[in-house]
């Protein structure tokens, strides 16, 4: 069985493509984006008569035709943000932090419809496997959205059969600076660990898709923060920020695979006890998609693993 597990594309369209793509370009028999599909920032395009104005990092730009306007729309989808045309009224309006939640979710609501509409037609209606979570970025009003969609199977908190093998899913991470959507304290992801496991038929044909990486692994080098949230040092300075009820749930059940994320700049792989974790990190910023394709021998369990950018 050969998956494609790629994570932490934050919105970015152009690796959601290369995500869907990937599917046919490695033949592989399903794919899992293992947390982190939405983008956190929205972009306000004015629009006056005529023409478009926008801030793009910084740089004001005058939008003088709609091929102009789509370009842009474009590139900033594919940098993982969401543009919102907007009249100056509109602008106006979004003047305090409960208006601007409120167009954001719509923006993003709208953008993920529409990215689920494209996995329809690549993944041919359902019939290649395509295995999504939430992450501790991901607002809580996604999951409806993808339990609903035909063409993906939404993973938190299921047993998902593989055909032989199985998949665990927990996006919630613990406790971060920014205090996030989906974390919560190490008892907690404990709990939530067991109750699911509790669930599974046989821990040696389980793979655990656990957005947090485990402590203390490599998986899990942020870098380090003063008291202002800035990166010490320049950013020199690495420190592990895993999670160690995720550690100690893949030392106690000992699954083949466990595949993480939410750390993008610990790519790489590493052992714990019989357990190969896999974090394939994040370059979405740069439309570049880092995964992990992996290769799972169906009859005694062992996995080979390559990480390819694309």
């Amino acid at each position: 069985m050969k998956i494609f597990f790629a994570t932490d594309i934050h919105g970015s369209e152009i690796c959601w493509k290369k995500f869907l793509n990937a599917a046919a370009f490695y033949k592989a028999d399903l794919v899992v984006l293992g947390g982190d599909v939405t983008g956190k920032v929205m972009v306000p395009i004015v629009a006056y008569p005529g023409y478009w104005e926008v801030s793009v990092r910084g740089e004001r730009r005058r939008l003088e035709s709609r091929e102009e306007l789509q370009e842009t729309m474009q590139q900033l989808r594919d940098r993982g943000s969401y543009p919102a045309i907007v009249t100056r009224d509109e602008l106006d309006a979004l003047s305090n932090e409960h208006a601007i939640t409120q167009r954001f979710n719509a923006e993003m609501t709208h953008s993920l419809d529409r990215w689920l509409d494209m996995a329809d037609g690549k993944l041919r209606g359902g019939s290649v496997p395509c295995i999504l979570n939430g992450g501790n970025d991901d607002i809580f009003e996604i999951d409806p959205i993808l339990e609903s969609s035909p063409a993906v199977t939404f993973a938190e908190g299921k047993v998902i059969d593989l055909g032989g093998f199985t998949m665990i899913s927990m996006g919630w991470t613990n406790p971060t600076p920014w205090d996030t959507h989906r974390e919560a304290p190490e008892d907690e992801l404990a709990m939530r660990i067991d109750a699911i496991a509790a669930r599974v038929p046989d821990m040696n044909r389980t793979i655990f898709n656990f957005h947090a990486p485990p402590y203390g692994t490599g998986l899990d080098e942020a870098p380090e923060l003063d008291a202002t949230m800035r990166p010490t040092h320049g950013g020199a300075v690495m420190k592990p920020v895993g999670s160690t009820a995720v550690r100690e749930a893949i030392l106690r059940y000992q699954p083949p695979l466990s595949v993480h994320g939410h750390i993008h700049e610990s790519r790489g792989v590493a052992k714990l006890g019989r357990t190969l974790t896999v974090n394939p990190g994040s370059s979405y910023g740069d439309g570049v998609l880092q995964a992990a394709l992996l290769d799972i021998n169906m009859k005694n369990g062992k996995v080979k693993y390559v990480l390819v950018n694309g």
